[in-house]
Protein backbone atom coordinates (compact mmCIF):
# COMPACT_ATOMS: atom_id res chain seq x y z
CA UNK A 1 0.00 0.00 0.00
CA UNK A 2 2.90 1.96 0.57
CA UNK A 3 4.54 1.33 -2.77
CA UNK A 4 1.38 2.49 -4.26
CA UNK A 5 0.69 5.84 -2.11
CA UNK A 6 4.18 6.53 -3.38
CA UNK A 7 3.75 5.95 -6.63
CA UNK A 8 0.67 8.14 -6.83
CA UNK A 9 1.93 10.70 -5.32
CA UNK A 10 5.49 10.72 -7.65
CA UNK A 11 2.76 10.76 -10.52
CA UNK A 12 1.13 14.22 -8.80
CA UNK A 13 4.49 15.59 -8.17
CA UNK A 14 5.76 15.20 -12.00
CA UNK A 15 2.45 16.41 -12.81
CA UNK A 16 2.77 19.33 -10.80
CA UNK A 17 6.35 20.05 -12.05
CA UNK A 18 5.43 19.48 -15.96
CA UNK A 19 2.98 22.54 -15.19
CA UNK A 20 5.43 24.96 -14.62
CA UNK A 21 8.07 23.44 -16.51
CA UNK A 22 8.23 26.38 -19.50
CA UNK A 23 9.60 25.74 -23.32
CA UNK A 24 9.77 28.99 -24.41
CA UNK A 25 13.30 29.52 -23.30
CA UNK A 26 16.24 28.53 -21.35
CA UNK A 27 17.45 29.89 -18.26
CA UNK A 28 20.96 29.96 -16.45
CA UNK A 29 21.69 31.28 -12.68
CA UNK A 30 24.47 33.18 -11.92
CA UNK A 31 25.49 34.65 -8.57
CA UNK A 32 23.82 35.40 -5.19
CA UNK A 33 21.67 38.23 -3.87
CA UNK A 34 18.67 40.33 -4.97
CA UNK A 35 17.40 38.39 -8.67
CA UNK A 36 17.48 40.05 -12.12
CA UNK A 37 16.65 39.07 -15.09
CA UNK A 38 18.49 39.65 -18.23
CA UNK A 39 16.56 39.30 -21.54
CA UNK A 40 18.45 38.92 -24.67
CA UNK A 41 17.23 41.06 -27.89
CA UNK A 42 15.78 39.65 -31.22
CA UNK A 43 18.18 36.45 -32.42
CA UNK A 44 20.62 36.79 -29.60
CA UNK A 45 21.33 34.67 -26.40
CA UNK A 46 22.39 34.84 -22.98
CA UNK A 47 25.88 35.07 -24.27
CA UNK A 48 25.06 38.90 -25.09
CA UNK A 49 25.21 39.50 -21.17
CA UNK A 50 28.70 37.70 -20.36
CA UNK A 51 30.37 40.92 -19.45
CA UNK A 52 27.51 42.08 -17.07
CA UNK A 53 26.97 38.63 -15.75
CA UNK A 54 30.64 38.71 -14.89
CA UNK A 55 30.02 42.04 -12.79
CA UNK A 56 26.43 41.96 -11.85
CA UNK A 57 26.38 38.33 -10.27
CA UNK A 58 29.03 39.84 -7.81
CA UNK A 59 26.24 41.04 -5.57
CA UNK A 60 23.07 39.84 -7.44
CA UNK A 61 21.34 36.55 -8.08
CA UNK A 62 21.19 36.76 -12.51
CA UNK A 63 18.91 34.67 -14.16
CA UNK A 64 19.80 34.68 -17.60
CA UNK A 65 17.36 33.93 -20.14
CA UNK A 66 18.05 32.55 -24.03
CA UNK A 67 14.48 32.53 -26.20
CA UNK A 68 12.75 29.15 -27.80
CA UNK A 69 13.97 29.51 -31.22
CA UNK A 70 17.35 30.89 -30.78
CA UNK A 71 21.04 29.68 -29.81
CA UNK A 72 20.61 26.12 -28.87
CA UNK A 73 16.85 26.58 -27.50
CA UNK A 74 13.98 24.61 -29.30
CA UNK A 75 11.71 26.59 -31.06
CA UNK A 76 8.23 26.37 -30.21
CA UNK A 77 4.89 27.53 -31.78
CA UNK A 78 3.36 30.46 -32.80
CA UNK A 79 2.26 32.90 -30.77
CA UNK A 80 5.93 33.20 -30.09
CA UNK A 81 5.99 36.35 -27.73
CA UNK A 82 3.09 36.12 -25.91
CA UNK A 83 4.06 32.78 -24.74
CA UNK A 84 7.57 33.59 -23.65
CA UNK A 85 5.77 36.92 -21.50
CA UNK A 86 3.20 34.38 -19.64
CA UNK A 87 5.97 31.76 -19.00
CA UNK A 88 8.40 34.34 -17.53
CA UNK A 89 5.17 35.10 -15.35
CA UNK A 90 4.80 31.79 -14.36
CA UNK A 91 8.38 30.92 -13.53
CA UNK A 92 8.58 33.99 -11.40
CA UNK A 93 5.68 32.71 -9.35
CA UNK A 94 6.15 29.09 -8.98
CA UNK A 95 9.71 29.45 -8.30
CA UNK A 96 8.65 32.35 -6.34
CA UNK A 97 11.11 34.92 -6.89
CA UNK A 98 10.99 38.04 -5.18
CA UNK A 99 10.31 40.88 -7.21
CA UNK A 100 13.46 40.69 -9.64
CA UNK A 101 14.68 43.75 -11.58
CA UNK A 102 13.87 42.96 -15.61
CA UNK A 103 16.95 44.18 -17.66
CA UNK A 104 16.47 43.73 -21.49
CA UNK A 105 18.41 44.46 -24.43
CA UNK A 106 15.88 45.61 -27.35
CA UNK A 107 13.30 42.93 -27.77
CA UNK A 108 14.44 42.36 -23.83
CA UNK A 109 13.18 45.98 -23.03
CA UNK A 110 9.98 45.52 -24.62
CA UNK A 111 9.42 42.85 -22.88
CA UNK A 112 10.30 44.00 -19.50
CA UNK A 113 7.60 46.77 -20.29
CA UNK A 114 5.11 44.47 -21.36
CA UNK A 115 5.49 42.10 -18.31
CA UNK A 116 5.85 45.00 -15.57
CA UNK A 117 2.60 46.61 -17.43
CA UNK A 118 0.58 42.94 -16.96
CA UNK A 119 1.92 42.65 -13.33
CA UNK A 120 2.43 46.05 -11.81
CA UNK A 121 3.52 44.17 -8.41
CA UNK A 122 5.24 41.35 -9.64
CA UNK A 123 8.70 43.23 -10.18
CA UNK A 124 10.87 45.19 -8.77
CA UNK A 125 12.80 47.67 -11.60
CA UNK A 126 13.01 47.91 -15.44
CA UNK A 127 16.20 48.60 -17.00
CA UNK A 128 15.71 48.56 -20.39
CA UNK A 129 18.67 49.29 -23.33
CA UNK A 130 17.87 50.57 -26.31
CA UNK A 131 13.67 49.30 -26.49
CA UNK A 132 10.87 50.72 -27.73
CA UNK A 133 7.17 50.01 -26.46
CA UNK A 134 6.30 50.62 -30.22
CA UNK A 135 9.04 49.56 -32.29
CA UNK A 136 6.94 49.17 -35.90
CA UNK A 137 6.17 52.99 -35.28
CA UNK A 138 9.68 53.54 -36.22
CA UNK A 139 9.52 51.42 -39.03
CA UNK A 140 6.03 51.80 -40.50
CA UNK A 141 5.76 55.22 -41.58
CA UNK A 142 1.98 56.62 -40.06
CA UNK A 143 1.70 53.43 -38.08
CA UNK A 144 -1.88 53.08 -36.20
CA UNK A 145 -1.45 49.64 -34.55
CA UNK A 146 -2.54 47.65 -37.96
CA UNK A 147 -1.33 43.70 -37.69
CA UNK A 148 0.87 42.48 -39.57
CA UNK A 149 -0.11 39.13 -40.73
CA UNK A 150 2.38 35.84 -40.44
CA UNK A 151 1.39 35.06 -44.22
CA UNK A 152 2.79 38.05 -46.22
CA UNK A 153 5.35 38.01 -49.44
CA UNK A 154 8.23 39.10 -47.08
CA UNK A 155 7.94 36.88 -44.59
CA UNK A 156 7.52 34.33 -47.48
CA UNK A 157 10.84 35.66 -48.95
CA UNK A 158 13.01 35.21 -46.02
CA UNK A 159 11.81 31.56 -45.33
CA UNK A 160 12.83 30.33 -48.88
CA UNK A 161 16.30 32.51 -48.33
CA UNK A 162 19.48 29.96 -48.21
CA UNK A 163 21.62 30.18 -45.53
CA UNK A 164 24.44 32.41 -47.94
CA UNK A 165 21.51 35.14 -48.41
CA UNK A 166 20.58 34.90 -44.75
CA UNK A 167 24.31 35.40 -43.27
CA UNK A 168 24.33 37.56 -45.64
CA UNK A 169 21.44 39.93 -44.60
CA UNK A 170 22.75 39.30 -40.94
CA UNK A 171 25.99 40.66 -41.64
CA UNK A 172 24.92 43.98 -43.44
CA UNK A 173 22.03 44.31 -40.53
CA UNK A 174 25.13 44.42 -37.91
CA UNK A 175 27.09 47.06 -39.73
CA UNK A 176 24.29 49.44 -38.79
CA UNK A 177 23.68 47.94 -35.28
CA UNK A 178 26.99 47.82 -33.67
CA UNK A 179 29.78 50.76 -33.97
CA UNK A 180 32.34 48.05 -32.52
CA UNK A 181 33.41 46.37 -35.27
CA UNK A 182 34.92 43.39 -33.20
CA UNK A 183 31.64 42.50 -31.87
CA UNK A 184 30.36 41.94 -35.21
CA UNK A 185 31.60 38.37 -35.47
CA UNK A 186 29.96 37.36 -31.94
CA UNK A 187 26.54 39.36 -33.43
CA UNK A 188 26.22 37.79 -36.23
CA UNK A 189 26.97 34.08 -34.91
CA UNK A 190 24.28 34.65 -32.55
CA UNK A 191 22.03 35.88 -35.14
CA UNK A 192 22.79 32.91 -37.98
CA UNK A 193 21.88 30.29 -35.54
CA UNK A 194 18.42 31.13 -35.10
CA UNK A 195 15.21 28.91 -36.12
CA UNK A 196 14.41 30.51 -39.28
CA UNK A 197 10.74 30.28 -38.12
CA UNK A 198 11.13 31.93 -35.28
CA UNK A 199 13.29 34.76 -36.60
CA UNK A 200 10.44 35.60 -39.42
CA UNK A 201 7.34 35.15 -37.48
CA UNK A 202 8.91 36.14 -34.11
CA UNK A 203 9.95 39.73 -35.53
CA UNK A 204 6.46 39.91 -36.41
CA UNK A 205 5.10 39.38 -33.03
CA UNK A 206 7.37 42.30 -31.73
CA UNK A 207 6.18 44.45 -34.62
CA UNK A 208 2.75 43.61 -33.98
CA UNK A 209 2.98 44.45 -29.88
CA UNK A 210 2.21 47.99 -29.31
CA UNK A 211 2.42 49.27 -25.91
CA UNK A 212 2.03 53.09 -26.01
CA UNK A 213 -0.79 53.21 -23.88
CA UNK A 214 -0.17 50.04 -22.35
CA UNK A 215 2.96 51.78 -20.13
CA UNK A 216 0.47 53.50 -18.53
CA UNK A 217 -0.21 50.76 -15.78
CA UNK A 218 3.14 50.28 -15.00
CA UNK A 219 3.84 51.28 -11.63
CA UNK A 220 8.11 50.95 -10.74
CA UNK A 221 10.70 52.76 -11.96
CA UNK A 222 11.81 52.48 -15.51
CA UNK A 223 15.13 53.31 -16.95
CA UNK A 224 16.34 53.46 -20.05
CA UNK A 225 19.89 53.54 -21.64
CA UNK A 226 19.43 54.19 -25.00
CA UNK A 227 21.88 54.75 -27.92
CA UNK A 228 22.20 58.25 -29.62
CA UNK A 229 22.28 56.91 -33.33
CA UNK A 230 21.77 57.83 -35.97
CA UNK A 231 21.77 61.30 -33.72
CA UNK A 232 20.43 62.11 -30.10
CA UNK A 233 17.97 64.84 -31.19
CA UNK A 234 16.03 62.36 -33.70
CA UNK A 235 16.46 59.73 -30.45
CA UNK A 236 14.83 62.08 -27.79
CA UNK A 237 12.09 62.95 -29.87
CA UNK A 238 11.25 59.25 -30.45
CA UNK A 239 11.47 58.24 -26.72
CA UNK A 240 9.55 61.21 -25.94
CA UNK A 241 6.87 60.58 -28.37
CA UNK A 242 6.55 56.60 -27.20
CA UNK A 243 6.67 57.47 -23.28
CA UNK A 244 4.07 59.76 -23.16
CA UNK A 245 1.99 57.80 -21.41
CA UNK A 246 4.97 57.41 -18.71
CA UNK A 247 6.92 60.63 -18.55
CA UNK A 248 8.21 59.42 -15.26
CA UNK A 249 10.60 57.24 -17.23
CA UNK A 250 14.69 58.03 -16.95
CA UNK A 251 16.47 57.95 -20.01
CA UNK A 252 20.43 58.04 -19.94
CA UNK A 253 22.70 58.08 -23.39
CA UNK A 254 25.11 57.02 -24.35
CA UNK A 255 27.36 58.77 -27.30
CA UNK A 256 28.82 57.64 -30.33
CA UNK A 257 26.55 54.08 -29.04
CA UNK A 258 24.22 52.80 -31.80
CA UNK A 259 21.83 49.80 -30.69
CA UNK A 260 24.77 47.62 -29.14
CA UNK A 261 24.86 49.65 -26.28
CA UNK A 262 26.70 47.47 -23.99
CA UNK A 263 29.47 46.84 -26.77
CA UNK A 264 29.54 50.08 -28.19
CA UNK A 265 30.28 51.78 -24.84
CA UNK A 266 31.30 49.24 -22.29
CA UNK A 267 32.46 51.61 -19.52
CA UNK A 268 29.71 53.36 -19.63
CA UNK A 269 27.20 50.57 -19.99
CA UNK A 270 28.11 48.86 -16.72
CA UNK A 271 28.77 52.08 -14.96
CA UNK A 272 24.91 53.35 -15.56
CA UNK A 273 23.40 49.66 -15.15
CA UNK A 274 25.28 49.44 -11.77
CA UNK A 275 23.89 52.36 -10.66
CA UNK A 276 20.79 52.13 -11.30
CA UNK A 277 19.80 48.42 -10.34
CA UNK A 278 19.40 48.53 -7.04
Amino acid sequence: MKTVTFFILSLVSSFVTSMYAQKSFNVIIKGKGEPVYLFPGFGCTGELWNKTVAELSKTHECHIFTFAGFGDVAPIETPWFSTIKEEIIAYTKSNKINKPTLIGHSLGGTLSYWLAATEPNLFKKVIAVDALPCSAALMIPNYNGEKIPYDNPQSKMMLQMDDVAFKGMNAQQVQFMCKNKEKHSTIIAMMNQSNRKTYVYGYIDMLNLDLRKEIAKIKVPVVILAATFPDKATVEKTYQTQFEKLPSVKIFYAENAAHFVMYDQPEWFLKNLTENVN
